[in-house]
């Protein structure tokens, strides 16, 4: 909100400094952002009379003009057509400056001197005519510097309002706070209007079909108007609020919009068919062009101000082309509107237009300040352009607004929210000098009526924080308050979650967060089949778009789209990983399975182009990074299965994981047709694990074994086994024999091949014992060790490789 302080001061009357003014304003909540100090942009234009206009001899478009400033005549060569002796016009003398940086010389035009400019509003930029030289009003006189002629210098507060504060989004709103801040009195416009004897109420008439949209609407007439240019004084006011003079009816309107608060709309009355107003809903797909000569199609449930026949006007938002005041308006039909604030706010999102006029009601005003304003309005239309106001008003308000009275407050509640007493005496003077009524129960209580200005005052809090910010919020005490301080709980799984970011940002990953909306094309990218539980998905009401209409039901898709766009922006290396909730869908009207996930994802080469090598990664640049996190949080019953059934997974490079035999997740490679489905020319490898399930399996407990002083003795052996068996299968049933001696089995090598049968593959083992207390003999270990291999033949058909 710009603050003009001029303006202001037509209202209230004040000794500080725009510095000081700003200070106390910003203490009291309404929180100056700047300072601006206006002045003209020109230099040495002073008041000059013209005492004579005649043709110029050589120049059929130029007129020789005989220009006075009190004391001394200048002859000025001037091509504008709308001058004439006894006109009162800006002079720029010469040696004058005017906007542009242009200084102004003594010249000869098509042979006759020429001392100054005669200058227009554009040029001065005080305006935007440019269609002539401004016209001064009679009275001035000749010789005054032109800024102090229409006292244009000004400064301006930007004043920042919270969105509660409507009632500050005008010129007397704005009085209000500094005469409560100062203690001054409210000088309020005075409003007389001589009416005409022709009824506003035989010549038109106001029907509001949805009262809970507008519930008041009233009008007034003013017929013969002449549409012209505004006074100087109330063009140099709305340049200061930031607004553009348009013409004298239209300028008013505005005028009274930031004087009062209340926004108006003049319509152009012989464009009204059937001489009558309509306020209903819009019906879904209405189409509207509105002042601005867009077309916009209205949705549903929009507030229309329309004839007998058509909208002319969008409530509260703007008028339409089809009813605009034009150069030849002779009738105008003046509104002045309570509407919906709710109603508003949606409308201007929707359909994208953010007015002064919808800023104004989305936030609610006086809807008792309606009938003020428009006669503030029809009064000054009437003074400017000669109209005549008909007889009455028009105030249709079926639903009335009630307003709020008789609030509880306590003077030991402020106390206990303030933190110190303020005293009644103080109270009571700060309630009053805001427009309150109190009532003093006695024994601290009051019972407080706000102003109908005031709509955001409804509670008890309302009322303190009001007394707090006039009391000073400088003068409250500052002091520490006593914190107990208690020992944070730790949450398991929300550490199990820092340790593994900590892991994985360790090994070179990024962690990402995407978000938990998604498409529900995201079931076909991952060539999901029709019954998996993954394409249940939770559906959002109101989507921001189709492709985050539902939430996610894996953390795979959002990877491998952000796999996407990273390739798109030619970045190919990703090491990337998320944690975060996955939700499914279980009936209708129950809430959704939430499920907290880790996944992860790896693509292209393992390290940035170094001496010519680039290796690509692999399942087991994967398969280790998860090794490293297992490793870390000490799980030792963990094993890779090769049965799979992730379809956007390849068969042949993937496996499900589990903990203790329990299932925790999957990892591999990315299917190709899944790939080739999401567009991704690449190839790419992705884990994900419940941590859900994944926590269960941890042991917090810590377990510590004597290390063996005793050497360990290894034996290897080669089993010939089909190649289908899982290398992880033969570890797992030597295992289970659980022989005390037998310290560790691993892999050493795998051979497929000649000398080999077809369909089958050579597996090592190699076997290593320790006792802890002794050395083993040769024969203790044969004897183990036979008992182990047999067992395993046995048990899986294999034959030892010779």
């Amino acid at each position: 909100m710009l603050v003009s302080l001029k303006w202001l001061k037509d209202y209230i009357d004040f000794d500080l400094t725009a510095q000081e003014l700003a200070d106390r304003l910003t203490m009291s909540g309404l929180e100056v952002d700047e300072i601006k100090t206006i002045t003209p942009k020109f230099s040495g234009v002073v008041v000059a009379e013209i005492l004579s206009v005649s043709p110029h001899p050589k120049a059929d478009k130029l007129s020789l003009c005989s220009v006075t400033d009190g004391t001394e005549t200048y002859p000025v060569v001037c091509g504008a057509k709308n001058i004439k002796a006894g006109d009162l016009v800006p002079l720029a003398r010469v040696g004058a400056v005017i906007p542009g940086g242009y200084t102004i010389k003594s010249t000869v035009l098509r042979g006759e001197q020429s001392d100054g400019m005669l200058c227009s509003e554009a040029e001065l930029e005080i305006g935007v005519d440019a269609s002539g030289i401004m016209q001064l009003p009679a009275g001035m006189k000749p010789g005054i510097p032109l800024e102090a002629a229409l006292d244009l210098g000004d400064t301006v507060l930007d004043v920042s309002i919270t969105p509660n504060r409507s009632d500050c989004l005008s010129m007397i709103g704005m009085a209000r706070e500094v005469a409560a801040l100062t203690g001054g009195t409210i000088k309020m416009p005075s409003i007389e209007i001589e009416e005409s004897n022709e009824d506003i109420g035989s010549l038109s008439s106001v029907t509001i079909v949805d009262a809970d949209l507008c519930p008041r609407y009233s009008a007034r007439m003013i017929k013969n108007v002449k549409i012209g240019d505004s006074p100087v004084w109330m063009k140099v006011r709305l340049e200061a609020a930031g607004m553009r003079a348009i013409n004298n009816v239209v300028d008013v309107t505005n005028f009274v919009m930031l004087e009062m608060g209340q926004p108006l709309h003049a319509f152009d009355f012989r464009f009204l068919e059937e001489g009558r107003i309509v306020v209903r809903k819009s019906k879904d797909g209405e189409e509207f062009v509105s002042l601005d000569e867009k077309s916009h199609i209205l949705p549903a449930g929009t507030v229309l101000i329309c004839d007998g026949k058509k909208p002319v006007a969008i409530g509260g938002i703007m008028g339409g082309l089809n009813s605009e005041v034009k150069e030849d308006t002779q009738v105008i039909f003046l509104e002045s509107a309570y509407f919906n604030p709710s109603s508003i706010r949606r409308s201007a999102r929707r359909l994208a237009m953010p007015t002064d006029a919808a800023f104004r009601f989305e936030r609610g005003i006086d809807p008792e300040g309606v009938i003020r304003a428009l006669n503030r309005a029809a009064q000054l239309i009437s003074l400017y352009s000669g109209g005549a106001v008909c007889k009455n008003y028009i105030d249709a308000y079926p639903q009335k607004i009630q307003a709020v009275q008789n609030i509880p407050l306590r003077q030991e509640r402020i106390r206990e929210i303030v933190g110190m007493a303020i005293d009644s005496e103080d109270v009571m003077r700060i309630l009053k000098s805001l427009d309150m009524t109190v009532l003093d129960e006695g024994g601290g209580k009051y019972l407080v009526t706000p102003p109908t200005f005031r709509v955001d005052i409804e509670r008890e809090i309302d009322l303190i924080e009001e007394v707090v910010r006039m009391y000073g919020y400088d003068r409250v005490p500052v002091t520490v308050p006593a914190v107990s301080v208690n020992e944070m709980d730790v949450i398991p799984r929300i550490a199990l979650e820092e340790r593994i970011r900590q892991l994985l940002t360790g090994g070179g990953y990024s962690e990402i967060i995407n978000y938990s909306f998604t498409t529900p094309a995201s079931a076909d990218g991952l060539l999901l089949p029709p019954d998996d539980e993954r394409r249940r998905f939770v559906v959002i009401k109101n989507p921001l778009t189709e492709d985050q209409s539902v939430m996610r039901t894996t953390m795979s898709y959002g990877l491998l789209e952000t796999l996407k766009k990273n390739m798109n922006n030619a970045s190919f290396n990703l090491k990337i990983f998320e944690i975060g909730r996955i939700f499914l869908k279980r009936g209708d009207g129950d809430l959704p399975e939430e499920q907290n996930i880790l996944a992860g994802l790896l693509s292209g080469k393992t390290s940035e182009d170094l001496w010519g090598l680039k290796v690509n990664v692999d399942f087991y640049d994967l398969k280790g990074c998860l090794e490293n996190v297992f490793y870390d949080l000490k799980l030792e019953q963990r094993r890779y299965c090769a049965e799979m059934s992730e379809p956007f997974l390849h068969p042949g490079q993937s496996c499900n994981l589990y903990v203790n035999d329990t299932k925790i997740g999957f990892m591999g490679q990315v299917h190709p047709d899944a790939l080739e489905k999401m567009d991704i020319r690449s190839n790419a490898y992705l884990f994900e694990i419940n941590l859900d399930v994944f926590e269960k399996q941890l042991d917090p407990r810590i377990r510590y074994r004597e290390i063996s002083k005793f050497p360990a003795v290894t034996r290897d052996v080669a089993f010939v086994v089909p190649v289908s068996m899982e290398a992880d299968k033969m570890l797992e049933i030597v295992l289970t024999q659980r022989e005390d001696l037998l310290e560790n089995v691993g892999i050493f090598d795998i051979y497929a091949g000649k000398g080999l049968d077809e369909g089958t593959k050579s597996l090592g083992l190699r076997f290593s014992y320790r006792a802890p207390d002794r050395t083993l003999t040769d024969a203790e270990i044969n004897s183990i060790h036979e008992r182990i291999v047999d067992s395993t033949v046995r048990l899986t058909g294999a034959k030892i490789r010779a």
